[in-house]
């Protein structure tokens, strides 16, 4: 399966409530903290709804 690299490159704070969970959820932290996933349509969608705040690199 193919894996993605997400990486937060925006802080969270002043964001809904529920994109400060999604960015919880995916296992980021901190500012330029990279995580990574398999690439399923469940991640996909979460990383879709905080495109604006993380970076993603597929490899």
């Amino acid at each position: 399966m193919n894996k993605i690299r997400i990486k937060l490159v925006r802080s969270p704070v002043g964001c809904k409530p529920s994109q400060r969970l999604t960015i919880k959820a995916l296992g980021l932290r901190k500012m330029n903290h990279i995580v990574e996933h398999n690439d399923t349509p469940q991640i996909r969608g979460m990383v879709d709804r905080v495109r604006h705040l993380v970076s993603v690199e597929d490899f």
